[in-house]
């Protein structure tokens, strides 16, 4: 439930959220998902934090980030830890959880509803916190997925839970389909 007159606030986990959609096999269109939210409240930020690897020369969330910054989020980044695990695999960290926590509970006072876009266990002693100190709190994730991408304890915290496959009409965009490369003529097998 959203009041006109509120004042809203919105963080954006951008990994899980990412999850989240493609689990549901949809993007997001952000400046649909921005202009939805100015539709329900008076909105005073939306953030988006992710983690960059920052020794790549071209990361494939660049773009993004960059559209981003420039069409109303206040971005948030750090960069992003790569590993090798104990089978060889590489490996890339980059927990953005403590970041929106310090801006919500300094945003907290601020606002009057907050909206968290992640399924992310961890953030339910935040949304508990933020509740007591006066702020409504909704979350956006999906339980429609296999598994679904929120924890049962953070759904069950928060004031307002919204389906994020209830919301792929109005901010998702469809995903592409990968192109096919053609097949050379040459490599084509005649029977």
């Amino acid at each position: 439930m959203f009041y006109r007159d509120e004042r809203l606030a919105l963080f954006i986990d951008g990994s899980n959220l990412y999850a989240a959609a493609k689990s549901l096999g949809f993007d997001i269109d952000y400046k649909l998902l921005r202009q939805e939210f100015m539709r329900r409240g008076k909105m005073l930020r939306a953030f988006y934090y992710t983690a960059l690897l920052e020794n790549d020369e071209y990361s494939p969330i660049r773009p993004l980030v960059d559209w981003l910054n420039y069409n109303g989020f206040t971005m948030v980044t750090k960069p992003a830890k790569e590993f090798t695990d104990s089978m060889g695999r590489r490996k890339i960290k980059g927990n953005m959880d403590i970041e929106l926590a310090v801006d919500a509970m300094e945003l907290a006072p601020h606002v009057d509803h907050i909206v968290i876009f992640s399924g992310d266990g961890d953030f339910r002693p935040l949304i508990e916190s933020l509740q007591r100190s006066g702020v409504r709190v909704s979350v956006v994730s999906t339980i429609r997925s296999q598994p679904p991408m929120i924890a049962d304890e953070l759904r069950r915290q928060c004031d307002n839970f919204i389906e994020l496959d209830e919301l792929r009409d109005v901010i998702g965009r469809p995903t592409r389909e990968p192109r096919e490369e053609p097949v050379p003529e040459a490599a084509v097998e005649e029977e």
